[in-house]
């Protein structure tokens, strides 16, 4: 059986991991169910103690989201119509339970190509902070999740926090996700859209990423580019644009479902962004 260690402060932690490699866990909603029925053998590292890393903070830049904070924090949080699709996703992972519990740094770091956090992050433009005994960097979110249940993140380093930039122009977002049933499933498409608006109306600039499509989820360049200077309009979102999307078959849809369910929800999402 491994060894847990709760430190209340950073450098505990830090010197922990460069003592050897731990599981980091905060909510701990990935690790724990796949070890039903047994002692953990991991040597593991409960950042839950340590009051740096919780909240999320507001400043002139953007905001902070400490990598403690829930799913249950982002929805309670007093943000602005640019989070709504966070928000949403949010209420999309798992029951109550799970969103008091599970982390969005700790979903992150998972990374599944059904992330239900991601699609979001990157329409955010986010940045990943991590930090070791050697010192701190931040990474664009779209360098941190590498594909498959892989990340940027070194065996020393522990993420500390993601931030959010401002945006120049009044922003809103969405999120959509298709599963097998409306509740308490794990996706087979979802979208994660960010538009700012000029003062006519029109977008101004658009980031929109897609999940479950791809060994990481990926952003839409072509279509960013098609949307900006125009009013929201789905019938904009056309094939060419799904070029950076790699869908495979697997037990929850075809590759070709996929594709075709991914056109429908950037339609949909581009439609409600208006």
């Amino acid at each position: 059986m491994g060894s847990y260690l709760r430190p209340t402060s950073m450098p505990e932690a830090l010197a922990a991991l460069a003592a050897g490699p731990r599981i980091v866990l905060a909510g701990g909603t990935d690790y724990y169910p796949t070890r039903v029925g047994r002692p953990p053998e991991d040597d593991l590292l409960d950042i839950t103690a340590i009051g740096a890393l919780s909240g999320i903070v507001e400043s002139d830049a953007g905001w902070r989201i400490g990598a403690a904070a829930s799913w249950t924090d982002v929805i309670e949080a007093p943000l602005p119509p640019l989070f709504d699709g966070l928000k949403a996703a949010a209420r999309e992972v798992g029951g109550v339970q799970i969103q008091n519990t599970g982390t969005i740094a700790g979903n992150l770091c998972n990374a599944s190509p059904a992330a239900d956090g991601i699609p979001n992050l990157l329409a955010l433009d986010a940045t990943v902070h991590l930090a070791s005994a050697g010192g701190e960097r931040a990474v664009p979110i779209a360098g941190f999740v590498l594909g498959n249940r892989r990340t940027a993140r070194r065996g020393d380093e522990m993420v500390t926090a993601i931030t959010i930039p401002r945006p120049r122009n009044p922003a809103r977002s969405v999120f959509l996700k298709l599963g097998g049933r409306r509740y308490l499933v794990i996706s087979i498409v979802m979208v994660g859209a960010v538009a700012e608006f000029a003062e006519d109306g029109t977008i101004a600039t658009a980031r929109l990423a897609v999940g479950a499509c791809s060994a990481a989820a990926v952003r839409l360049p072509a279509l960013e580019a098609a949307l900006a200077g125009k009013r929201p309009d789905g019938a904009l979102v056309t094939e060419a644009h799904l070029a950076p999307l790699a869908p495979i078959d697997d037990v929850r849809a075809p590759a070709a479902y996929r594709r075709d369910a991914a056109l429908t929800l950037l339609r949909r999402a581009v439609e409600a962004l208006r």
